[in-house]
């Protein structure tokens, strides 16, 4: 059964994209985004529309668990699309190269077409083929700098007065 073609017109209907939809040990994964990113009701009522369509295919002989969830604020990046829609983010890609043996490269996409991708690193440029590529993902920056003049206070022991 292709779990896929299953899943999918129920999360577009939705007006998502469909991520990953993955079917194995029991465990049904179906991994959901959106420009701009989820909230809780939605990947709830996606859930929802979801566990009542399988249940009207019939889907799996047994028990199963299904699992609907974004694909997080570090996102892994698998195909050519997942990296020409994010020309601009910062990315970690791991990769092995024949004349080097590992590499990686933490920066930001510059470019990406159906062959490979360019990395900007503090160094140089980089383009790296997609069969090379082992691992990739989006990288998450953390807040900013505190306000400038604004000092965090170390706690004590003993009371406040």
């Amino acid at each position: 059964m292709d779990v896929e073609a299953l899943v999918r017109p129920v999360v577009e209907g939705a007006g998502l994209e469909l991520v990953e939809a993955t079917f194995n040990r029991g465990l049904l994964r179906v991994v959901v985004d959106r420009e701009g990113g989820l909230d809780l009701d939605t990947v709830a009522d996606t859930s929802e529309k979801l566990s009542r369509r399988l249940d009207l295919e019939d889907f799996g002989t047994g028990r199963y668990t299904l699992e609907v969830s974004s694909p997080g604020v570090e996102r892994h990046l698998r195909d050519p699309r997942d990296f020409i829609t994010r020309v601009g983010e910062r990315v970690k890609v791991k990769a092995k190269v024949p004349e080097e043996g590992g590499l990686t490269l933490t920066g930001t996409i510059v470019s990406a077409d159906e062959d490979a991708v360019t990395i900007a690193t503090d160094r140089e440029e980089r383009r790296v083929s997609y069969p090379l590529i082992r691992s990739a993902r989006t990288v998450f920056e953390w807040g900013g700098q505190p306000k400038p003049g604004v000092r965090r206070s170390k706690s004590k022991s003993g009371s406040k007065r």
